[in-house]
């Protein structure tokens, strides 16, 4: 089996695409044999693309690649405005905004995001992403 892979998988602005994009990414990430990540990668894409239905108007699309034994996930939708993290989380659990984002800085190993201009064929966007290593608990 190929050691470094890279799968895209595309959804409508659906309430289930969160659900359904979960479920393929841990299916992908144990299929390859990376159990280690499957955890902390669902919850991470979990929450970045629960933002797309919650902030974009329009499909998006999530992005899991392996290359040299790290995992790149990436969400990519219509709107163009990056996440932040709300001033008052500070690591609120219960918080109901801006927990995404703070789970990426405390969960992943580097993450970040940038907006995406006008397309030719189609509106801008952004792509929010993050990286995980394997043994991540190891460190």
């Amino acid at each position: 089996m190929p050691e470094d892979w890279d799968y895209t998988l595309q959804f409508p602005r659906d309430p289930l695409a969160p659900r359904i994009a979960r479920r393929m990414l841990r299916l992908i990430l144990e299929e390859h044999g990376v159990h280690d990540l499957a955890d902390p990668a669902e919850l991470l894409a979990s929450e970045l693309v629960t933002n797309t239905y919650t902030h974009s108007d329009g499909p998006a699309s999530m992005n899991v690649r392996r290359s040299d034994k790290r995992v790149w996930v990436s969400v990519c939708d219509t709107n163009p405005q990056l996440p932040a993290m709300a001033a008052d989380w500070v690591g609120d659990a219960d918080a109901e905004q801006g927990r995404g984002i703070g789970l990426l800085d405390v969960i992943a190993d580097s993450w970040g995001g940038c907006a995406i201009g006008d397309e030719l064929f189609g509106v801008g966007g952004k792509t929010v992403w993050f990286e995980l290593g394997e043994g991540w608990r190891d460190a």
